[in-house]
């Protein structure tokens, strides 16, 4: 049986009050949480997040990683240096960093391995543009970003990695796909990985971020192939962060 997790991206939003309050306010909540849950700070306050989370269940993640392992990449930050904080979670290929910084499906394949290679679990983010939904090209789009996963490092590394369905359209525009939409789209991403491997397929965590709330997390996570949720908005607010992770 698929667990439960919900995942935080705060993106670039954070001081080190308003970590504080959020951290201490997530955890005053967590006995009543069953999820997985998975905060990913901004990489300044990775260390302030690590020693406010130690000894609680919730888990701390990255935003992004550099393939390489060290040297002359003034602005990266290595899986290692991650890792050095004690993150075991890093997002990977989000819609923004595919969008804004032109990251294409090889190069998010190849964090991916990046991660899996230094013992990090990716969250690996795919989704369609709402031109590309309008087309009626979501399933090749969604297709074309695992497969590059899948070309690189093979169908059974799908046992690490939970993977993130993000509607582009949906993010941060306060606009939700349905429960039947986000069903549809999970599901077909559960038949692409069978087609490699029925038993991975099953067993891989597939969670919807397109702007879940408090207010439609149950109706979404209830679907079948809705394992939970990437959160943006809603996961700098502790008390909604936190109704979406008892929707679990």
């Amino acid at each position: 049986m698929r667990r439960t997790i919900v995942a935080g991206n705060w993106k670039m939003n954070a001081s080190k009050e308003s970590v504080n309050k959020l951290i201490l306010g997530i955890l005053s909540g967590m006995s009543e949480v069953s999820s997985e849950v998975v905060v990913c700070a901004p990489f300044p306050y990775l260390s302030q997040v690590e020693g406010l989370i130690a000894d609680s269940q919730v888990r701390l993640g990255a935003q992004n990683l550099n393939t390489n392992s060290s040297g002359a990449f003034t602005g990266e930050v290595s899986a290692d240096m991650i890792k050095d904080f004690g993150a075991r979670h890093v997002i990977v290929g989000h819609s923004e960093r595919r969008s804004l910084y032109g990251e294409s499906s090889s190069m998010v394949a190849e964090k991916v391995k990046a991660a899996l290679d230094n013992d990090l679990t990716p969250l690996l983010c795919v989704g369609e543009s709402l031109e590309q939904r309008e087309a009626g090209e979501t399933e090749t789009v969604v297709a074309e970003q695992i497969n590059a996963v899948i070309d690189l490092v093979g169908i059974e590394a799908f046992r690490n990695i939970i993977i993130a369905y993000e509607p582009v359209w949906a993010i941060g525009t306060g606009k939700t796909a349905s429960p039947e939409q986000a069903q549809a789209a999970h599901l077909s991403i559960r038949d692409l990985l069978g087609e490699s491997d029925k038993n991975i397929a099953q067993g891989t965590p597939i969670l919807y971020g397109g702007s879940m709330n408090a207010g439609n997390a149950k109706n979404l996570i209830s679907c079948a192939d809705i394992d939970g949720g990437l959160i943006g908005g809603a996961a700098l607010k502790a008390e909604d962060f936190l109704q979406i992770c008892k929707a679990g």
